[in-house]
């Protein structure tokens, strides 16, 4: 018998075959095609939201690219000798005059710019979406938490990517833009001043303003984004994907799609992402800089508002009153620290919920089963109450347009926009849990009588009934099967060694009466009850 582990005489085997087998000895990635083999993908269309961030990301690196390939990111003044006619002959910067110049005089540089603005856009809202769907199904819990706070930091450097890559150009829209972030910075407490130098590299726009951004913009901050998805991508196959309640889905499986058809779909998507992203940036105009011109520090665009995701900070700086306080021999400018300041609040509150949310119901096990938004009522409740924040906030953001389309007074639209910041929420989060309690009952309703099916009987004493028809197991399984939390029990005046329980105890009792006591659930019908009902008072 020969050695079977003889090494390969010279000539022996394919090029490609020794090739793949040192690859394979030193990589292991014929054992890393295996694992992935096995990865099972749900399938649900909710899933697409975080492709579509995804592919999209992938057309803003490969557009940033050929886009950097021609502008010059420099403030230094040049007299403008482009294409467009209505500029030739003024001074505008460097920066300006390489934005005119792809857009008339670079073979398919306007579309390729359009499509990186509409591409940014598009992964600012899928991100944006997809943490929205993330929190209303409960996909942050363990152990995901990780997963969340990447999506999270994501979403922020996202908003600041486009901020950034907003300002570019140097035209007089977002000229007017950063002169309001200017502000902003500059009304915080001790550092804005530094903070604002160090920003633009002296007195506002100071001559590294272009620069800077652009380092930040094409560097920094997609070299921090690439890592966070790298590691959103590695928790996900880690953890594998949370799926929605059914038939058959437990906690310690996953059934869905194999990885090979999972990637047929992705590839055909992502060719249809890019297909519609192209499509708006032909058919769409955004982003017209000739038409506003260069910046001047002496001038303001009329009409400017910002991207949708920045419009909130817009939206609160514009309804909010004009007040300064003295503190110590300094002026505290209130009108654009606090907008500042709650908009923070906003988002950190977005961010540090589902570990709030992990205190309060003391509940360590792995979930792998996602929420229905209904059976967790308070939790639906208070996003929709953030986004209703939000979407007050986008409205301020557009009080002069509002005003000046509509004929109507810019200060009626502002008080109405301070008015509503209170008070929408409030409705928001009432009305929103009172229609999950009442989609609770209805469930409840269906497992106990079934299904309506529209059919009148009249019994043999003149009464008429409706038919009801029994539901399958697998409807029955899918409306029973999530968790009831109960609120924590309420601390004793004093514990067993006579020590008075402490305030952090008492507000994380208090929060969870609030999340899971009376008043926040149905209770879903027991075992015996539906025997019962099912036995003997169904028709």
């Amino acid at each position: 018998m020969g050695n079977d582990n003889r090494p390969a005489e010279p000539g022996q085997g394919h090029t490609g075959e020794r090739f793949a087998q040192w690859a394979d000895g030193r990589l292991g990635y014929r054992r890393l095609a295996g694992s992935a083999r096995r990865l099972v993908f749900p399938d649900h269309w909710s899933l697409m939201l975080g492709q579509i961030a995804l592919h999209s990301f992938v057309i803003l690196l490969v557009t940033g690219a050929y886009l950097s390939l021609y502008f010059h990111p420099s403030s230094d003044p040049v007299v403008y000798q482009g294409s467009y006619t209505p500029l030739r002959g003024l001074w505008v910067s460097e920066a300006f005059d390489s934005t005119l110049h792809i857009s008339f005089d670079v073979r398919g540089g306007l579309l390729v710019r359009q499509a990186h603005h509409w591409a940014a856009l598009v992964f600012v809202a899928a991100v944006f979406v997809h943490m929205l769907r993330v929190f209303f199904t409960g996909a942050f819990r363990k152990p995901r938490e990780l997963n969340w706070v990447f999506g999270f930091l994501l979403l922020i450097l996202a908003m600041f990517g486009g901020l950034t890559g907003y300002d570019l150009p140097d035209d007089l829209l977002s000229g007017t833009g950063l002169q309001v972030v200017n502000g902003t910075i500059l009304s915080i407490p001790i550092v804005g001043t530094y903070l604002s130098f160090f920003l633009f590299g002296g007195e506002f726009p100071g001559d590294d303003l272009i620069a800077r951004f652009n380092t930040i913009h094409i560097l920094i901050i997609p070299g921090l984004m690439v890592a966070l998805l790298v590691g959103h991508l590695a928790l996900a196959v880690r953890h594998r994907h949370a799926q929605y309640p059914g038939p058959g889905r437990t906690d310690s499986n996953v059934v869905g799609i194999p990885l090979r058809v999972y990637a047929v779909k992705a590839g055909g998507y992502f060719f249809l992402v890019s297909g519609v992203i192209f499509f708006m940036a032909a058919v769409a105009q955004i982003n017209p800089v000739w038409h506003y011109g260069p910046f001047r520090p002496d001038q303001v665009s009329a009409g400017s508002q910002p991207d949708w995701y920045m419009g909130v900070a817009d939206g609160f700086l514009r309804v909010m009153p004009g007040w300064e306080i003295d503190v110590w021999g300094h002026t505290l400018a209130l009108d654009n620290f606090l907008p500042l300041l709650i908009g923070m609040l906003l988002f950190l509150a977005m961010g540090a919920y589902p570990f709030l949310e992990a205190w309060v119901t003391d509940d360590d096990r792995d979930q792998h089963l996602l929420d229905r938004p209904r059976n967790r009522p308070v939790r639906t409740a208070l996003g929709v109450a953030w986004l209703s924040v939000y979407s007050v906030a986008l409205i301020g953001a557009a009080n002069d347009l509002i005003a000046t389309r509509l004929h109507v007074s810019v200060n009626a639209v502002t008080w109405t926009v301070r008015i509503g910041l209170f008070a929408v929420p409030v409705l928001a989060f009432f009305i929103t849990k009172r229609l999950a309690l009442g989609l609770q009952r209805r469930d409840r309703d269906k497992v106990l009588h079934g299904r309506e099916t529209g059919i009148i009987k009249r019994l043999p004493h003149g009464e008429y009934v409706e038919i009801h028809e029994p539901l399958d197991q697998a409807h029955l399984h899918t409306l029973t099967a999530h968790t009831q939390y109960r609120p924590l029990e309420a601390a004793p005046v004093r514990d067993a060694d006579g020590a008075i329980p402490g305030r952090t105890q008492r507000l994380r009792v208090g929060l969870s009466r609030v999340l899971y006591g009376p008043g926040t659930q149905i209770p879903k019908p027991t075992a015996a009850e539906y025997k019962e009902i099912s036995g003997h008072h169904r028709p």
